[in-house]
């Protein structure tokens, strides 16, 4: 059934005019941060539905300790789940207090990069605004120490709070961002 329905998404228009009053959204985007995209040749922001990545400028640590500037890693692991025609199919699910458009996202060949970012650990499934379908993707990531669960890291929500790693402390020595 997900497989129909993600194949109806992808056979949706690829025009952002004609799709911006229905509740899916399709064409080319820009990625904003590691759960939020920008739908090209228009002002429309859309966040991902039910996943939580780093910010910009959270940094977190690797295995071996060094600090890295996660939110910048995860963004460039979206951009990578995108690929270079960029090209999504969003289907609407709400609006945000913001007024983004919160959205599952799907590339051409039906996969959905909200689950693949949980899958590969880079982002974590945002419990308080999810249903539970990435849950499994989060365990299964954690336990293969997958993206930021190869070394350590403050969740997003928490450090969006003020919650930081001792790494953070100290601006210098950042690798990989």
């Amino acid at each position: 059934m997900l497989l129909c329905f993600a194949a109806l998404v992808i056979g949706a228009t690829a025009n952002p005019a004609e799709s911006a009053s229905g509740g899916i959204h399709a064409g080319r985007v820009e990625i904003v941060d590691g759960d939020t995209l920008i739908l090209a040749g228009t002002a429309a922001r859309i966040r991902l539905y039910g996943i939580d990545a780093p910010e910009g400028r959270q940094r977190c640590r690797d295995a071996g300790g060094a600090p890295y500037l996660c939110g910048a890693r995860s963004a460039e692991h979206l951009h990578r789940l995108v690929g270079r025609n960029g090209r999504l199919s969003c289907v609407e699910i709400d609006r945000d207090r913001y007024g983004r458009i919160v959205a599952e996202c799907f590339r051409p060949d039906g996969v959905s990069v909200n689950a693949a970012m949980v899958a590969d650990g880079w982002a974590v499934e945002y419990a308080r605004y999810s249903d539970g379908r990435y849950g499994r993707a989060e365990r299964e990531a954690r336990r293969a120490g997958r993206g930021l669960w190869g070394g350590h890291f403050t969740p997003p929500a928490e450090w969006r709070r003020g919650t930081r790693l001792p790494a953070e402390a100290n601006a210098g020595g950042l690798k990989g961002g």
